[in-house]
């Protein structure tokens, strides 16, 4: 029997966590996990227990979405290589569980960890933050975290999208310089995203030739365009052909540099992370995760 620490947020996903908790204990009992729960009672909880946990535990377990991971991955920091990471998604937003491949379900989640496969997975790192799935900066990027914390919890991914079009006449672009070794660009941008996987902002295909163990991000930046081009833009990103729109550059790097003359925003993993400027890079092969 191995050990773990569970980490869960009794607030993701509709109170799921909590409504799941004892399936789950269960469940991992069955293949073979002895599990020791911990509730993240508020913001910085998970990141702490993260840090604390990572000297006595082999496995932690995520009960959560992707702002559970995110501060799991910040409090291992250095130690990330020494930990094996189980996820069972039970957010509101499931973006990077749902690239993996880790089923919603308790059962599917579970039998997964309980195979004991582990791969090795990129992680990005933005300035001083880790981050699992995306970072990004822009106007477009602020809606995430302007999105009030219980309408996401009862309406899930349609709160990105009523808060969307209410921002989206307000919407101005920021003049901004990004540097990759492969290309520099000085323009006006809606918003600009760093991915490690293809899904993120509840779109399976926003970056749609990524994966998490190549040893490179993602870079999507959308330039300057008119509502209208906005609206259908957003429409091509359900199949991933957003990707040749004129307005769009989208490129495949190890490291980048953004700057601006403004205040510009930077989302990380769908939470406010500070101001620009700021180096992105790609830290291959830094997570242990238990995998399909």
């Amino acid at each position: 029997m191995e050990r773990a620490l569970l980490i869960y947020n009794p607030a993701a996903g509709k109170n799921s966590a909590v409504s799941r908790l004892h399936d789950i204990i269960n469940y991992l009992l069955e293949v073979g996990f002895e599990v020791i729960p911990y509730p993240s009672k508020k913001q910085g909880d998970a990141k702490i227990k993260a840090a604390q946990a990572s000297k006595e535990f082999k496995n932690i377990i995520a009960v959560g979405g992707d702002g559970t991971l995110h501060e799991i991955v910040n409090g291992l920091g250095e130690n990330m290589g020494n930990i094996n990471l189980g996820i069972i998604p039970a957010g509101t937003s499931n973006d990077f569980a749902r690239a993996l491949g880790i089923p919603t379900d308790t059962a599917g989640a579970v039998e997964i960890i309980g195979r004991k496969k582990i791969k090795k997975v990129d992680i990005g790192k933005i300035n001083e933050r880790y981050f699992i799935n995306v970072a990004g900066g822009g106007n477009l990027t602020n809606i995430s975290y302007e999105v009030p914390r219980k309408l996401k919890t009862y309406l899930g991914q349609l709160a990105y999208y009523a808060k969307s079009l209410e921002e989206l006449p307000r919407l101005r672009p920021v003049k901004v310089r990004l540097k990759t070794p492969e290309l520099i660009i000085d323009d006006e941008i809606m918003l600009f995203l760093a991915a490690n996987s293809r899904t993120a902002g509840g779109f399976e295909l926003l970056a749609p030739r990524a994966s998490f163990s190549d040893g490179l991000l993602d870079l999507l930046v959308v330039k300057n365009l008119s509502l209208a081009e906005f609206i259908s833009l957003a429409a091509i990103c359900l199949t991933g052909e957003h990707i040749h729109h004129p307005k769009v550059i989208y490129l495949q790097t190890s490291r980048i540099e953004v700057t601006s003359r403004e205040k510009v925003s930077l989302n990380t993993d769908g939470e406010y992370s500070g101001l620009l400027p700021c180096s992105i890079e790609v830290i291959p092969g830094r997570l242990n995760l238990f995998m399909p």
